[in-house]
């Protein structure tokens, strides 16, 4: 389906220079009498690579829709990452690289989306949070009543996240997908 340039938006696919693109970033720039453009950053999702392209506001962009499968992450296994189709228990490994930032929010037995194009697994659908256990964290200090003073903590995943002194190790948080940034404490099981 063809979109003007000017509706690309951050994670949309498109068929660019022919081969599948992730839309990364997008930037409207409108300099002084010149017409606008749309600069955008891509990433190609089958060799992984990033660049750097300025749509004409008045070019047109092939968006491709890709299909969602509901799967169910198990394991990690030498670079491998597995999922389970939840409808069909169908199984598919995924190379970290076709995952980029995700893995660092893969718990085992998470629900997520699974992006196929045309039988080929592309990459995966996070939701907007995810709760993550704190593994290693700095104690936090009694004393300290600033409020807006960040330590990093160490997750579940491996991921590393900047939280208020209060979070200690053992506690759940919930962290945007999108930034990597600490939003609260996560209700424990």
């Amino acid at each position: 389906m063809l979109i003007p340039a000017t509706q690309l938006r951050a994670s949309m696919i498109i068929t660019h220079q022919n081969d599948l693109w992730r839309v990364m970033n997008v930037v409207h720039v409108t300099p002084g009498n010149w017409r606008g453009m749309v600069q955008t950053k891509l990433r190609n999702l089958r060799s992984g690579t990033q660049t750097e392209y300025r749509f004409r506001s008045e070019d047109k962009v092939e968006r491709v829709t890709l299909e969602q499968h509901d799967m169910e992450y198990l394991y990690e296994g030498d670079g491998q990452y597995h999922f389970m189709n939840t409808e069909t228990f169908d199984q598919i490994a995924l190379e970290r690289d076709v995952l980029g930032d995700a893995v660092n929010y893969l718990t085992p037995n998470a629900r997520i989306q699974v992006e196929f194009h045309e039988g080929t697994p592309m990459g995966v659908s996070l939701s907007k949070t995810v709760d993550l256990r704190v593994t290693e964290t700095a104690p936090g200090l009694k004393s300290a009543t600033v409020t807006n003073v960040l330590k990093p903590a160490t997750t579940e995943t491996g991921l590393v996240v900047q939280v208020p002194n209060f979070i200690n190790e053992g506690d759940v948080i919930r962290v945007d997908t999108e930034s990597g940034a600490y939003l609260s404490r996560a209700k424990s099981e």
